[in-house]
């Protein structure tokens, strides 16, 4: 998937809607789910029917026999469901309901709602004591290009090579910090003064408590837009930073909205980019592994950069206590990537990587 195709799919959508915005439900599943004129919805998340995309697929719901609209299927098994409505019929929150009781019925864990103007995304969380349905998306027609990296969650690839739950669950340990810091502002920065405090100057108490509530503010502020990274930026500014990008090399497609170029003798290694500024470190610092002999330069291992926590280590583990490190990427034969930082300490910890293999980096995008 790429932001071209996502734009054919809206340009192609609003014209059917122009011409007939009061399509009933069969037309607009014809029309843009399924549309044989054009790419449709369904291709665009690479679901085919008959192959993998079950029509009018039976579910037991409020003690009746129901038939959901698209049954997405990999192995045999429903792992998505997509229902529609009309484009005459406003989303309501029965309708959510509806499709929330399919998918726990049917034990799914993806789910769509669309009427063909909007479309709502939902996920299916499993926890130690609870299981429930979470609406983790709700985007107009036009404003799909934004949201590359939610559309590519509920694709045929991303749902079987488990990048998907990747995605969900790097978005719901965000969402649980970013509480976490909202809850306890107050208590946080005054425990960041004690610290600075017992380690620098008493003198510094009243100032380093200000700086902590600004500091816990900035991080929060940026916890908020890697949650929702593909909807910060309207679409012009996403095309102008990739249009701008330097470094595009011939034959590259470059269509993520972070990049990374990396530089040696005054030329272009490699372009890098994703939607996902974790997904892009990892790949940065993977490259240098594999082509630059990067471990033999920071070793031993684990590497550790600052007083406690480990960039790079033989297992996903800090060196106190060995402490499991909650958010991190697996690279090339075995090596671990700590990702738990905003993207100002991503892109300078990549930079310093590559220093150390007497290489530069180029930022460009959303960093």
């Amino acid at each position: 998937m790429n932001r071209d195709a996502v734009r054919e799919y809206v340009e192609q959508s609003d014209a059917v809607l122009d011409s007939s915005p009061q399509m009933d439900e069969a037309n607009t599943k014809a029309a843009i789910l399924q549309s044989h004129s054009g790419i449709s919805f369904l291709e665009l998340l690479n679901w085919e029917i008959p192959t993998n995309t079950q029509l009018e697929y039976s579910v037991e719901a409020f003690g009746q026999t129901y038939k959901v609209d698209y049954a997405l299927i990999l192995d045999g098994t429903p792992v998505a469901f997509l229902e529609a409505k009309g484009a005459d019929t406003a989303l309501t929150d029965d309708h959510e309901e509806q499709l929330s009781s399919y998918m726990m019925n049917r034990n799914v864990n993806y789910g769509i709602l669309t009427n063909g103007k909007q479309y709502r995304f939902f996920q299916r969380r499993v926890d130690a004591s609870n299981v429930n349905v979470q609406k983790v998306g709700d985007v107009a027609l036009e404003d799909l290009p934004n949201r590359i990296r939610l559309l590519k969650a509920y694709t045929k690839g991303d749902i079987e090579t488990g990048r998907s739950k990747d995605f969900f669950e790097r978005i719901s340990e965000l969402r649980e910090a970013r509480q976490i810091l909202k809850d306890n502002k107050e208590n946080l920065a005054v425990k960041l003064s004690d610290v600075l405090a017992e380690e620098v100057s008493d003198n510094l108490t009243s100032l380093a408590e200000t700086q902590s509530k600004e500091m816990i503010d900035r991080l929060v502020a940026d916890i908020e837009s890697e949650i929702d990274a593909d909807g910060k930026k309207s679409e012009r500014e996403i095309t102008d930073s990739l249009d701008e990008t330097p470094g595009k090399v011939e034959g590259s497609d470059v269509d993520g909205e972070y990049v990374i170029e990396i530089q040696g003798d005054n030329s272009t290694l490699v372009v890098l980019d994703g939607d996902n500024q974790s997904d892009v470190m990892a790949d940065a610092v993977d490259y240098l592994i594999q082509n630059h002999d990067l471990i033999s330069r920071i070793e031993p291992l684990p590497y550790v950069p600052g007083n406690k926590n480990a960039l790079i280590n033989d297992q996903p583990v800090h060196p106190d206590d060995e402490r499991d490190m909650r958010t991190y990427r697996e690279l090339t034969n075995g090596y671990y990537l700590f990702t738990s930082f905003n993207k100002r300490d991503k892109k300078r910890h990549i930079e310093r990587l590559a220093d150390k293999c007497n290489l530069a980096i180029e930022s460009k995008g959303g960093w």
